[in-house]
């Protein structure tokens, strides 16, 4: 009996036990989901989605972070790399926001280029951008150019147009278009930089189809006082057709030894022309010129190469799918240094410093600073001196020095320490002569300069001599 009672106690105290265990267990499990927020709200911003920079402070989760489920996207470790990117495929889109019971705002985001999407806090407002998140000016106004009318696309197959800068917006895209040449003519509207890049864009509309129009890289943009362009996927001119036997001739560049040493395409803007028929001086290449200045034009010589001025090319000779010959020689340029006289020679003088000048490098014109380009195996020197002999007609200024002793000048007149007064140079045609006797063309110059010395008691009495236009040799 005892025994028997004895189990019963057992019996009971186990079960008890068992309850207690699962009520506590139950209890944990309640206590756990109520810790998980819950969405108890869900809208599209539609159009109130915002572009939206990472502030680097909060992750990105495939839901609010605080749900239940939720998992990593993106780490804050990767995040803040995101944060300072200089990239604009870096920028985000917020589209979407979510509330939870707990009052806090996630904002579901996605990376212009598509890599990132997910829900990032955004603070405890809804409707405002905050805590993960900041908006963003992905672009910014840039200064129109000077000429908004007369551009092309340098390679319709290749340069596009875009809705918007890429990925400045998500699902900027590319534009249709389809019927495109490289002889449309395109104007210029607007102007925009990315943010971040810096990168220039134009927004252009095709002359001929209004439908066709969009942002392009314009590189650094239209510069009206420049020689050459630097447009991005714009060109002042039209592309070039591609050559073929029938629209283009080879102009064979030879050096002296009679060896080729390079060759380049003249290619007609003619739709007409055949294989074997005369160019002629009607036919031109779409920067205007005949083959016969096209073959002159040492800027489609190799490198390093200028055509030799006794080059004779008859395009009413010439045909297509033919080649003309043109005699080259290897150029280089000069330098030119100017130094002091000292006597008779260069050797013992003086270097003088661009920077002691009162305007800096003394201006020439810019025939003359062409014409420091020559055959590489003649000699700087001509009949009657050197070729810089007419450079510097003009006297050349010091800026405003201070006595340090009392000294008097060229005029006889006492300039006393502290006082004011500055140098007056001279081009010496002898002197440079001399000291240029072996240099050759891409040897450097040496310029040889006189000098007087005269009292300046004020900045102004210091005259300033213009000697040219540029400064850019």
């Amino acid at each position: 009996m005892q025994a028997q009672l004895a189990k019963s106690l057992y019996l009971g105290l186990a079960a008890l036990s068992l309850g207690a265990v699962a009520t506590v267990t139950t209890t944990a499990t309640s206590a756990d989901a109520a810790s998980k927020a819950k969405v108890v709200s869900k809208s599209s911003l539609g159009k109130d989605s915002k572009n939206v920079e990472l502030t680097g402070a909060n992750a990105i989760y495939s839901k609010p972070g605080t749900v239940k489920g939720a998992k990593t996207v993106a780490s804050k470790k990767t995040v803040k790399k995101l944060a300072s990117s200089t990239h604009s495929k870096d920028y985000f889109r917020a589209y979407y926001m979510a509330v939870t019971n707990r009052g806090t705002v996630y904002y579901k985001v996605v990376s212009m280029n598509g890599k990132y999407r997910g829900y990032i806090y955004g603070g405890k407002v809804k409707g405002t951008i905050g805590a993960g998140i900041k908006e963003a000016q992905t672009t910014k106004e840039a200064t129109m150019p000077t000429r908004t009318a007369g551009f092309h696309i340098k390679d319709v197959k290749k340069n596009t147009l875009w809705t918007a800068p890429q990925h400045t917006t998500y699902k900027a895209h590319k534009v249709n278009m389809y019927g495109t040449t490289k002889e449309d003519t395109f104007t210029v509207s607007k102007a925009e930089t990315k943010t971040k890049e810096g990168s220039l864009y134009y927004y252009v509309t095709s002359d001929k189809n209004s439908d066709v129009s969009g942002w392009i890289f314009a590189g650094k943009g239209y510069n009206a006082s420049a020689t050459t362009q630097e447009l991005g996927g714009l060109s002042m001119t039209m592309a070039e057709a591609t050559p073929t036997e029938n629209n283009s001739v080879t102009v064979n560049y030879l050096a002296p030894n009679g060896n080729s040493v390079g060759k380049s395409t003249f290619i007609t803007t003619l739709t007409d022309t055949k294989k074997d028929g005369m160019v002629g001086n009607d036919s031109k290449n779409i920067n205007g010129q005949t083959l016969a200045v096209f073959a002159k034009d040492s800027k489609n010589a190799p490198e390093g190469y200028s055509v030799d001025s006794s080059t004779v090319v008859d395009s009413e000779k010439a045909m297509y799918g033919g080649t003309v010959n043109v005699k080259v020689y290897k150029s280089a340029t000069s330098k030119i240094v100017f130094y002091l006289a000292s006597g008779n020679t260069v050797d013992a003088g003086t270097e003088i410093k661009d920077t002691e000048f009162l305007n800096g490098k003394p201006a020439i014109t810019k025939p003359q600073a062409a014409s420091l380009t020559g055959d590489v195996t003649k000699s700087v020197l001509t009949a009657s001196g050197t070729i810089t002999d007419s450079f510097f007609s003009k006297p050349i200024y010091s800026k405003v020095l201070t006595a340090t002793n009392e000294f008097t000048d060229d005029s006889n007149n006492v300039v006393k320490k502290g006082e004011k007064f500055y140098k007056q140079y001279s081009y010496d045609a002898g002197a440079t002569k001399t000291a240029n006797s072996n240099v050759k063309y891409g040897d450097t110059i040496r310029v040889v300069l006189k000098v007087v010395t005269i009292s300046a008691t004020k900045v102004t009495d210091i005259p300033n001599a213009d000697n040219g236009n540029t400064t850019d040799y």
